[in-house]
């Protein structure tokens, strides 16, 4: 079935099956409320602009999300938060390689090992307000959630850290002073079980409340290992979040929360996908290797989720922390102080060759993040003439990571040509420590004028100043004691020592301007042009060496040179149309935009070491994305609601004179290749999302019946643009049937993965450049129960 065949197929049947239930309502009947109102995402309070207004007001690219549909979607972390919208796109083969990007832009990390501790997100991730430092944290569970606001384009103006890109801002339920408790309670498939839960109430009447949430997710793994007879790739998540709100006076609220999530299983793991043909001898491509061992994949259907992998593999990580929100309104202003600590603890152990050969043993970096940070804002509270917001963001961040690697009986035969010594490699290993530090401190603004009762124009500007520093410092040791020169170099190729040290400290001014005009109460235009900026980033990952041959330089000896990237600059026009027609039953939201992005950040692979999965920080000179969006929801009737949305993007390296080599273009001499005018990796050209709920009262209870589809076409799985690591698109559907028992209770049955569709989440280049290339598998298709109750 093809790719447009398939979306009109789930289209179809998805209107088919709401239309079937829909047709057992009659006139009589009491119009009940849907959960998923189509209009709710439309008439919420948002603060994108770092003030309360509904989101149809805010003349800007966003979607929100609120928590009923997250909890019909089941949707507690930002992959499944994906699905549902379709510029924001998200890859992670394990926790520390998470990477989340808007319009194809942000963190570059499309493959294992491509996580740089010295390379900040340009999608900027914000908890209750609270920015987290590193994309890692997004893999965990969210808990308790009010609404998801997913955010376009540059937002530094309002924000406190820079977003280059865009930014997510979660937000979670206030304490209340009035008792309540929620509960739900999942299990299905694969043994996967799910329990959520909230219970809130006073402390103190009308002076202090209290919210207490918490979730906690498993679920068996879905590769079986045929070596040890277990399966992996499992889920093992558990989040809580406590709350006190406190108001001391009547124009005073402070908000005290602190949260710990963790993230534990056997994962994470990839399969065989396919091989590809190299420049490299044929005696050190894949199909000869294997050969030459005997070895055979336990299956070449990455489908059938089975690996034989005989390094162990875990992780067991975990984020939290604490902050204080206090709120003042001081006759015509609001000031607000944000203030917050927050902490990573990450280990994972990995087996990096993905094989049952006895390749690499060992490979985890345990690290650890501490994060504090201060916002202090001060906003206008009225509507007026002139609305305002300005604020001071100071930052800091330190990162110590430990980086481990060992390297087995076989890796000599696998990753070296032919006549070393077999044991050469086996036991020889590295290990060290990496420090990062920054500092950053931003004073930010915008300010909107009503030009006219329609018209209305704003203008914002941040100045930034950052400092960054890093210690990077490894040594090696064990293999076969030997002084042969030829054999020294022959083990450095693999892994090497090296130790040195780098800073950044710089400025950076951006900006945005956006016109918005009220045509009719219902439907607004604007146009709006931003600027952002990105600082620049230090390698922690080692550095690209100098080969022999090179005046002043020895063969093996860093360069220096790439220990610091420039910074990242870019600039983004969008024309936007927001509608809400049929007495605000229904609102359509277009988008286009252009986006130039000069020095992009990103991770490269360096081809020329042994080791394909060695990355380092790079700039590419420039990158243009440029697309449309729309989001459309439609309350068709009481019972009957619906909602879609869909992008076209079309992103480019403009110009990439020196990027990496495809692994189909990577032999012994092959350095660089020119990929100007190829696509980004990662961003799909077509994506989109549809969905919607039926509902019927039979006496008491209420029946409903949902869908969900997401449709994305293709993407290239590494940033090389590889015809070997092609990611085929895929339509990906959900549903759901059950009964509402009065408002407290609801029992319901749900198919994720309807029609089990397989599908690859990510892919890598494996160890060694032989040509083989693994991937993680979709998550086969699962049905369960729910059961949810409210008091």
């Amino acid at each position: 079935m093809t790719f447009s065949t398939a979306t009109r197929s789930i289209v179809i049947a998805s209107v088919a099956v709401m239309g079937g239930w829909a047709s057992g309502a009659h006139a009589g009947d009491k119009a009940p409320t849907a959960e998923i109102s189509a209009d709710s995402a439309a008439d919420i309070s948002v603060t994108a602009r770092r003030r309360a207004e509904r989101a149809q007001d805010v003349p800007a690219a966003l979607s929100v999300l609120t928590g009923d549909l997250l909890t019909a979607t089941r949707s507690v972390n930002l992959q499944q938060v994906s699905t549902l919208v379709p510029s924001l796109n998200y890859s992670s083969a394990n926790p520390r390689n998470t990477a989340f990007t808007i319009r194809g832009l942000g963190s570059s990390v499309v493959s294992v090992s491509q996580a740089n501790d010295g390379l900040e997100p340009g999608v900027g991730f914000y908890v209750d307000e609270v920015y987290h430092a590193r994309p890692a944290t997004a893999a965990f569970d969210f808990t308790d959630i009010d609404h998801i606001e997913v955010l376009r384009g540059p937002q530094g103006t309002v924000f406190g850290k820079n977003t280059t890109a865009g930014a997510i801002s979660i937000v979670t339920k206030k304490p209340s002073f009035t008792w309540g408790a929620e509960g739900e309670a999942s299990y299905g498939q694969q043994n996967y079980w799910q329990l959520k839960g909230a219970l809130t109430g006073p402390l103190v009447s009308d002076l202090a409340a209290f919210r207490l949430s918490g979730v906690v997710t498993k679920r068996d793994g879905v590769i079986w290992n045929q070596r040890y007879g277990v399966w992996q790739n499992n889920i093992d998540n558990a989040a809580l979040r406590g709350q006190i709100l406190l108001t001391p006076a009547s124009n005073l609220t402070v908000r005290l929360i602190g949260d710990w999530s963790s993230f534990k299983g056997q994962c994470c793991t990839q399969v065989y996908v396919r091989v590809a043909p190299t420049l490299k001898p044929a005696a050190q491509q894949y199909g000869a290797l294997a050969a030459g061992l005997g070895y055979r994949v336990p299956s070449t259907n990455p489908y059938d989720r089975v690996t034989d992998i005989d390094a162990g593999i875990g992780v067991d990580t975990q984020e939290g922390g604490a902050s204080a929100i206090a709120e003042l309104h001081s006759g015509p202003f609001i000031i607000t102080s944000v203030t917050a600590w927050r902490f990573w603890d990450w280990d994972a152990a990995n087996d990096r060759d993905y094989t049952g050969v006895q390749v690499q043993t060992l490979q985890h970096i345990p690290s650890r993040q501490d994060q504090v940070s201060q916002e202090l804002r001060f906003a206008s509270a009225n509507p007026g003439p002139v609305e305002y917001v300005g604020g001071l963001y100071v930052f800091h961040q330190k990162i110590v990571g430990h980086p481990i690697s060992v390297y087995g009986s076989q890796a000599a035969y696998w990753l070296l040509p032919a006549g070393r010594p077999a044991n050469l490699l086996d036991g020889y290993g590295q290990e060290g420590t990496t420090d990062f530090r920054s500092d950053s401190l931003a004073v930010f603004g915008e300010a909107t004028w009503h030009l006219t009762s329609r018209l209305a124009l704003t203008g914002g500007l941040r100045e930034t100043v950052e400092t960054k520093h890093g210690i990077y410092n490894t040594s090696v040791s064990g293999g076969l004691t030997t002084t042969n020169a030829s054999l020294l170099s022959d083990k450095a190729s693999v892994l090497r020592a090296q130790s040195y040290a780098a800073s950044v400290s710089e400025g950076g001014l951006s900006g945005r301007v956006n016109l918005a005009w009220h045509m009719t109460p219902g439907v607004q235009a604007y146009v709006n042009a931003a600027s952002g900026q990105k600082s620049g980033g230090i390698n922690m990952s080692g550095l690209p060496v100098y080969p022999a041959g090179v005046p002043g330089h020895a063969s093996g000896d860093p360069i220096l040179s790439t220990a610091v990237i420039r910074p990242e600059r870019n600039f983004t026009w969008e024309l936007g149309l927001k509608n809400q027609f049929l007495q605000g039953k229904a609102t359509l939201n277009i988008a286009a935009y252009s986006t130039v992005v000069h020095d992009f950040q990103a991770n490269v692979v360096d081809n020329a070491a042994v080791v394909a999965l060695r990355s380092y920080l790079a700039n590419i000179p420039r990158v243009t994305v440029k697309g449309v969006e729309a989001d459309a929801n439609w309350q068709v009737a009481p019972w009957f609601s619906l909602y879609a949305s869909g992008a076209y993007a079309h992103g480019r390296y403009a110009s990439y004179p020196a990027g990496p080599c495809p692994i189909e273009l990577t032999g012994s001499s092959t350095a660089s290749c020119n990929l100007t005018g190829k696509a980004l990796p990662g961003l799909p050209t077509w994506t989109g999302s549809v969905g919607g709920e039926v509902t019927h009262d039979l006496r008491s209870v209420q029946l409903y019946a949902r869908a969900d589809a997401t449709i994305r076409s293709m993407i290239y799985g590494e940033a090389s643009d590889s015809a070997y690591t092609t990611i085929a698109g895929y339509t990906l559907a959900n549903a759901a049937v059950g009964v509402r028992i009065n408002p407290r209770w609801s029992v319901e049955l749900f198919i994720r993965n309807l029609s089990n569709t397989n599908y690859l989440q990510n892919v890598t280049v494996q160890a060694g450049n032989s040509g083989l290339i693994v991937g993680t598998p979709s998550d086969p298709r699962m049905i369960g129960g729910t059961i949810r109750a409210k008091i």
